[in-house]
C-alpha cells in the first residue's frame, strides 16, 4: 500500500511542477505580466505568482479559467497531455 501512495504523491507533485512550468510558458509567450494576466482572468496577482512558483495548488475554478484564457485544455496545463 505505501508504494501506491508514494507513486500517487509523486504524480501529484509532477502535475504541480508541470502546471507551474506551463503557466509560466504560456504567460511569457504572450508577453503578459502577472498584473495584466490578473486583470484579464480576475485571479489575484499573488495567486498567479504562487502558482508559477509552485507554492500552492491550483483550484478547479482557476484551472478552468486559465485553460479557457489560453485556449488549452486543463489536461495540457496539468501536464497530462502535450
Amino acid at each position: 500500500m505505501p508504494n501506491i501512495l508514494s507513486r500517487t504523491k509523486d504524480k501529484i507533485i509532477n502535475m504541480n511542477k508541470e502546471f507551474s512550468s506551463r503557466l509560466k510558458e504560456l504567460r511569457t509567450e504572450q508577453n503578459l505580466s502577472f498584473e495584466k494576466l490578473s486583470q484579464l482572468t480576475k485571479i489575484s496577482r499573488a495567486t498567479l505568482c504562487r502558482y508559477e512558483n509552485n507554492q500552492t495548488d491550483v483550484n478547479g475554478e482557476n484551472l478552468i479559467t486559465l485553460a479557457k484564457f489560453f485556449h488549452v485544455s486543463t489536461d495540457y496545463l496539468l501536464g497530462l497531455e502535450d
